[in-house]
């Protein structure tokens, strides 16, 4: 599964998950963010939107079919489960936010908070939110 053909429906228990799939250029949606808290609900959204559902809850992946299951409440070792279930994960330069999972574009702008140096900056169509290459890129790197 690679981000180009596969979207994905994190429940609740996948906030942090969510954020990391995000920047590995998923179209990662986290039900919360949509206020989207019960199992039927959540189903509902992710069969309308051909996602695939990413969750701890084994029943509830069980009724939804096209699923990939975690075991580990532990982030790093939940990324290693779904590299087992066939995701591709690597670092994705200006593909999506983390924060909110809108399209980043590149920008000639630079927030005022970007450090000295930084070639690309990338913003947030939906919350208009800035990133670039910095130490928290490596350390997302090294997680990956």
């Amino acid at each position: 599964m690679t981000p180009d053909d596969t979207r994905l429906m994190l429940d609740v228990m996948c906030g942090d998950l969510a954020r990391l799939l995000r920047v590995c250029g998923y179209d990662a949606a986290y039900a919360p963010d949509r206020g989207l808290l019960e199992d039927p609900e959540i189903a509902d959204a992710a069969r309308r939107e051909n996602r695939v559902l990413v969750t701890r809850d084994v029943d509830f992946a069980d009724s939804y079919g096209e699923s990939v299951l975690l075991d580990s409440v532990d982030t790093d070792e939940q990324l290693d489960e779904l590299r087992d279930a066939g995701l591709e994960l690597e670092l994705t330069e200006g593909a999506r936010c983390s924060r909110c999972n809108g399209e980043l574009a590149e920008t000639a702008e630079r927030p005022e908070h970007a450090p000295d140096g930084v070639d690309t900056v990338w913003e947030c169509a939906d919350c208009e939110q800035y990133y670039w290459q910095g130490s928290h890129w490596r350390h997302v790197e090294e997680r990956l």
